[in-house]
Parts: C-alpha cells; structure tokens; sequence
C-alpha cells in the first residue's frame, strides 16, 4: 500500500475502534481491551472498497449477533474529514466500506508528487543488510544457474533498498581450498601437454576451453622454462597468472548482465589473516568440539542437525566448512551486519543447518543468517530442453546466453518465479518482440503511454498538474482498477523483501500493464471535456511513473518508443 493507503486504514481501523468503544458504554460492557480485526479489498470490488470483520470478531465481548453490532457501531461513525463516502453490512456481519472520489484523486496526486520515490518506504529503518549472491567459483566461466541467481539476488537487493533497509552486495570469491588445486592441476596438465605427449587429464580435473587458453597464454610468456620446475612452483605460478584473469572476466560479464558488487571479498583473506583457524579455536571453547582418529568434530547433532562433521582434518588441513563458518562470522560479527542473506543451489539445503548450528555455538544469533535456496533453470527451445555438460566444457554460460537473449528479457525472466520453483527458460520467448513475451508486454505499456503525451503534445495539449477536482472525474471502473493497482506498490515491495520474492515486483509490473491496457481500451484519453482529458493524462503519467520505477529496480531498460 501507499503510506495514503496505509493511513486511510489506520484511520479506518480508529474509527471503527471508537465507535465500538462507545456502543459497549451505551450498552454496559465492561471496557475491556478489543482484539484486533482485519480491514481487507474485497475479491469483488463491487462490495466496497474495504471489507472490515470487526463485528464477527467480537461479536462474543458485545454478546449479540455479529450483523447488529456492525448496524451499532456503524451508526456512531462519523465518517467527515475521511475517504470514507458510504457503507453497508454484508452477509453475517462484514462492514463494507466505499471510499469518496477524493482517495483515488489523491491516490494519483501522490505518486505525481513522489515520482522516482513512489513506492520507497522506511519499513526496514535503516537495517544494515548483506546480500551475497552468484559467488561462483572462479575456475571458470558462469553457468546459468549463477544468471538466475544473479538476477535474482541484485534485485532482491533492490526491493531491500526500496523497503527502507541498508542494502550492500557481495560477492564471495572461493580462491582457496580444493576447486583452486583442481584449477592448479587442470592448468598444469594442459601446459604439459603443449610439450609433452601421452598427458592425460584426469575425469575429475577441469576440461574447459578456458583452461586450455590459460596453458596457452602462459606458454607464450614463459614458453618451456616451467617444464624442469617442481610441480608445486609450476602450478602455483599457473594460479597465479590465470585467476586474476578468471576474477576480472567474473566482473566484466557481471557488468554486461548490469550486475555491480560493492564488495567482492576473496576466502584467501579469511585464511591469510588468522580468521579460519580463530573460528576452529573459538568453537573449541565453546565445549562443542571433540578429537577423535586424529580429526577434531563439531558437536552439530546437539543442534539439531542429524549428524556431527569434521572441522580439522588429522593432516590438520581444515574442512571447506570452516572458512564458511568465518565468513559468516565475519559478516554478522565483524562487520556488524543485522542480517546475512545468501542466495544459493537447492543442491546446500543441507548445508544451512550445518552453519547456522556452527554460528550458534559461537554466540552469534542464526536466525540473523538467512538462506534463499534457489532451483535450477532449464533452458528451452523450440519446445525442447538444451542439455550440455559442464565437464566437457560445453555448458551455456552467462555470457553465452546474453550473446543470444537480451539482456532486459534474462533479468526479467529470472524473476517471473519464486526462488525456490523451477524454471524454464523459454529462449524463443525471450527473443519475441510481441505482447506474449513479458518484458515486452511491460515496456511496451510505457512505451505507448510515452506516445500518448508525446502525440498530444504536438496537437498543443500538454499536461497540466491535475487539481483535486480533475481528478475526480476518474470514476469508470477501468480508472479505478488502474489507480488501486498503483495504491498496492509500496505493501507490495514491502511483502517481497519480507519473503525475499523478487518474482511479486515483476508480477506486480505484469498485471499494471494488463490494467492499463484495459484502461486505455475503454477510456479515451483525448476528449472535450478539459479537466477529464487531464485527469486521464495525470493518471497515464502516473502509470509510467510507476512502470519505470519498477522497471528501474530491476535494472531493465524503459523504451519511449518501440
């Protein structure tokens, strides 16, 4: 809801109070505290605007039937100086409320007025939140579960913003631990077999065309003098030359996918600067640990996970969970963040209890972690799923997509469902400049209202800053279907960063270009009667303030013309 909305119901909700308050004096009853009740739109906007169970809810405390304690408390409202015009007890006792002509006037004259901040809210006040999204590894190139994750997390990010919180994006670069070996191996093999004959590369070792570019490129600064060096320096060497690259391509082709990180923070820091083994050393004085054949667990059944896990290696190396662990810890801890969000595969919903219990036992609170796991994509075509292999190196990649699918239809696309469904990526679809492709269809709704003022401003008619009596005149019933839709932005984005659902903002800006084609249908914008014609074109600016914002969030582009 608007704040203007927010505001009628709380007004609604005194009113209503008060009322009741005065037919319990007039008819005896202990003044005793009245529970709350639900002020909500009905499904049929021909039964009011507001539907209110007030009188059902306490039919017992007032001890008559529901329908005479709404007759009761509705003939002691004094409805002067509220939106309120008119009302009438439906059914067992539901008060239905019809607003004036004045809320919806004032309705478009708020977001005229609040323009690029129509929507924003201060609901999060300030809460300083992390969102860390993508954090692929850097041994090679996206795939397009990090494209779905990308979107999904930047705008996620957005909506948190939009909601009144502190927003930060990170991205949290593995350059350590066991994929960085495999990376170490990968290169060096295919450095060897530029000199040598009968290398093979193991079944588990990285098989891009990206790692045989890296061997490449490094041979050519440093032709065969890494041959005769031990393995440990060659490969270390190789690590050293291609990760920086594959860092750097990370952030370009996020970049091009309109993706910008206001930290990318590297897993090397955590054990360069002590953080890793601090957290092994802090879990052990929690009394949560023990040794045992060498190995030092962490006591994760007493938290209700359904078996413990090693935290130390006998060889003394640590698990890849510690460094999560400090991380983590680090974020909530170091950096004082109130709340943690990471986007990641379905594939680690066993692994959030795990670090959740881990943060738990060092003192931290884990329900200021929250996880959004996200199901993998398919992509389609011609009705037909693509499969490819990841090993043999033949997977789409985020970039590859965005070489085939614009890059406003990729992010909009992996936001038209709930993170944790499955998802189809249609990649005719996406490609079809027609009303049957989403992004299309919104853009489209701005791109014809830009026409509308830009046709009647060569004809001489420009828009004048609708006054409250113009604005009334937006009575048919397409208007008001339009103007309730826009009151509906700021709950909206507010439900969104409360689920962590960035997939309501794009069905919310679907069914705004639905109501506002069925508006320009039936209501002609261009008219004899002045203040109507300005009345309608208030509201069509107000309309594409609206898409625009929405469209803003998400980072895609709204045409004036297309």
């Amino acid at each position: 809801m608007s704040l203007l909305v927010g505001k009628t119901k709380e007004e609604i909700k005194n009113l209503i109070k008060k009322s009741a308050l005065e037919v319990m004096k007039d008819w005896g009853i202990e003044n005793t505290e009245l529970s709350d009740f639900v002020i909500e739109v009905p499904a049929n906007r021909e039964h009011g605007d507001y539907a209110v169970n007030a009188a059902m809810v306490w039919a017992r405390t007032f001890k008559k039937a529901p329908r005479m304690v709404a007759d009761a408390i509705m003939e002691k409202c004094n409805f002067d100086g509220t939106y309120i015009k008119s009302y009438e007890i439906a059914g067992p006792g539901f008060i239905n409320l019809f607003l004036n002509d004045k809320y919806y006037a004032d309705i478009v004259a708020d977001v005229i007025v609040k323009g690029k901040d129509y929507g924003k809210s201060n609901f999060g006040e300030g809460k300083k939140v992390l969102v860390e999204f993508v954090s692929a590894n850097p041994t090679g190139p996206m795939h397009i579960g990090n494209a779905r994750g990308g979107a999904l997390g930047d705008c996620l990010a957005a909506v948190l913003s939009a909601a009144g919180y502190y927003t930060e994006r990170e991205f949290y670069i593995n350059d350590a631990g066991n994929q960085i070996n495999k990376f170490g191996l990968s290169l060096d093999l295919r450095y060897l077999q530029l000199y040598k004959d009968g290398i093979e590369m193991p079944e588990d070792s990285y098989h891009g065309d990206d790692i045989i570019a890296h061997a490449k490129a490094f041979a050519e600064i440093y032709g065969n003098s890494f041959i005769d060096k031990s393995e440990d320096e060659r490969r270390k060497a190789l690590v050293e030359f291609a990760l920086p690259k594959n860092i750097k391509g990370l952030e370009e082709d996020l970049g091009k996918y309109r993706i910008t990180y206001d930290t990318w923070f590297k897993e090397s820091t955590l054990h360069n600067n002590g953080e890793t083994m601090r957290i092994v050393e802090l879990l052990k004085q929690s009394g949560y640990t023990y040794t045992q054949e060498g190995a030092l667990w962490f006591k994760a059944t007493e938290f209700g996970c359904d078996k413990d896990f090693v935290l130390v290696r006998a060889n003394g190396v640590p698990t890849y969970v510690v460094p999560d662990i400090a991380y983590h810890y680090n974020k909530l801890v170091t950096r004082g963040f109130d709340k943690a969000i990471d986007i990641l595969g379905a594939d680690h919903h066993g692994y959030v209890p795990r670090l959740k219990a881990a943060l738990t036992a060092l003192g931290v609170d884990s329900s200021k972690l929250d996880v959004v796991l996200m199901q993998m994509v398919r992509l389609v075509r011609d009705g037909e799923v693509i499969k490819a292999s990841k090993r043999s190196g033949k997977a789409i990649t985020l970039v590859t997509l965005l070489d085939e699918v614009p890059i406003d239809a990729a992010r909009f696309f992996f936001n038209l469902r709930e993170p944790n469904s499955h998802f189809d990526f249609d990649l005719d679809l996406a490609v079809n400049e027609s009303n049957s492709n989403p992004v299309y269809y919104v853009q489209y709704a701005y791109a014809r209202i830009c026409s509308i003022i830009r046709n009647l401003e060569a004809e001489g008619i420009k828009r004048q800053d609708a006054t409250p009596v113009m604005l009334s005149k937006l009575s048919a019933a397409e208007e008001r279907e339009l103007i309730i839709h826009i009151a509906a932005l700021t709950d909206e984005i507010i439900v969104s960063a409360k689920a962590y659902d960035p997939a309501r903002i794009t069905h919310y800006v679907q069914e705004l270009a639905t109501k506002f084609h069925k508006f320009y249908a039936a209501c002609r914008v261009k008219g004899d009667d002045q203040e109507l014609m300005q009345a309608r074109l208030n509201l069509c600016f107000a309309t594409a303030t609206v898409i625009k914002n929405m469209l803003d969030l998400m980072k895609i582009y709204t045409p004036e013309k297309m």
